[in-house]
């Protein structure tokens, strides 16, 4: 049986605006199978104001600007990868990249990401393999979740799999089938609520804790169409902020209240989630576990009341993992859909996505070491 090791650099940038999350993995694959994986090396470089205010507004500015940005941003995470590779001596096979989602429209048969991997690999000189949702939204498919891939092949053991970045989602392993989707804004949500307090984010859910639900706003939030319609279904960073952020900014109370009936909303729309994967799926394991990573599971409070919702309907225990794997799922991830590529294994499933079929998504551009393997 032949083994084969990559050294992939995945990298990852998210709605929260907080910066770009790089991981350096090293992956051994047998069979069509990763048969074993670490993460060796990963930091989150922060944005500077002027890209967190440009990546911010660019869904509403021209197509050149659009077009500019793009190409400067490739160049500008290729500086990044370059500073990290030197600070930490390393060099890997290849570097896979999820860009900045600025678009996501499967309705329309759309989505956008910048970031261009040509530039990307002209600045570092290495292999790099970006764009791998459009291949599945083109033959129907809602082309996210993507860390479904991670859920199968890194973190298996689990009945349920909970992302909570700027968007949440959930992932669950039904005899081998992936099944997921996006449950509803997140950090997005949390983070731009605590920014009417001053701050960056709610450290720890401090400031949600000391709030009271309101039950008018809640009962309005999960009114919208998108939490009663049925999986698959993803959702787009602008409809969070236009229809999420924006009614929870303008509501009439203290952001105490706010944030504390956005940690509600969340936390049930978590639960009825699951409720529903477990229902449709026709799952009878009466004891379940999930694991939960993202940056949102750094909120306590959230947490908390996730477990304690949770409790009121079935036996499910959150497990949260090591801090690496809470900060860096996503860019271990990109690292993952690189070597998947490379081996020609599906890595956007249609079973998750909704697609005709499952997809070999991702964009190859050469750098100048093309004969390293």
């Amino acid at each position: 049986m032949i083994t084969k090791t990559y050294h992939a650099i995945g990298l990852m940038s998210g709605s929260s605006l907080d910066g770009l999350d790089i991981a350096f993995c090293k992956f051994e694959v047998e069979n069509e199978n990763i048969s074993a994986w670490e993460l060796l090396k990963a930091e989150t470089v922060p944005f500077s104001e002027m890209w967190q205010s440009r990546l911010a507004h660019l869904p509403t500015q021209s197509a050149l600007v659009y077009a500019k940005t793009h190409a400067y941003f490739g160049h500008y995470m290729g500086e990044l990868v370059i500073d990290f590779m030197s600070r930490n001596s390393i060099l890997p096979n290849l570097i896979a990249s999820h860009g900045h989602t600025i678009f996501h429209h499967p309705d329309k048969r759309m989505t956008a990401q910048i970031g261009d991997g040509g530039a990307l690999a002209a600045t570092t000189g290495l292999m790099v393999i970006s764009d791998f949702r459009t291949q599945d939204i083109a033959i129907g498919g809602e082309g996210t979740p993507l860390a479904p891939a991670a859920d199968k092949y890194l973190f298996d053991g689990y009945d349920f799999y909970l992302n909570i970045g700027g968007i949440a989602n959930v992932s669950c392993n039904v005899n081998g089938k992936m099944i997921a989707f996006d449950i509803g804004g997140a950090n997005q949500v949390l983070n731009g609520l605590a920014n009417l307090a001053d701050q960056d984010y709610d450290d720890g859910g401090k400031i949600a804790a000391s709030g009271e639900i309101v039950d008018v706003l809640l009962q309005e939030v999960n009114s919208i169409d998108y939490f009663s319609k049925k999986y698959p279904k993803s959702l787009d960073n602008q409809w969070v902020v236009q229809n999420l952020l924006k009614k929870y900014r303008e509501f009439p109370e203290s952001v105490e209240n706010r944030m504390r009936t956005a940690v509600e909303q969340l936390a049930e729309q978590t639960v009825l989630s699951v409720l529903q994967v477990i229902e449709n799926e026709g799952l009878t394991g009466g004891k379940y576990r999930m694991l939960a990573t993202g940056g949102g599971v750094f909120n306590s409070f959230l947490m908390q009341r996730m477990q304690e919702l949770f409790k009121e309907k079935i036996d499910l225990e959150i497990v949260i993992p090591k801090q690496e794997t809470i900060e860096f799922k996503e860019a271990i991830l990109m690292a993952l859909l690189g070597v998947l590529r490379l081996e020609n294994i599906p890595n956007c499933l249609a079973s998750v996505t909704g697609a005709r079929r499952d997809t070999v998504g991702g964009a190859i551009y050469q750098g100048k070491n093309k004969k390293r393997k």
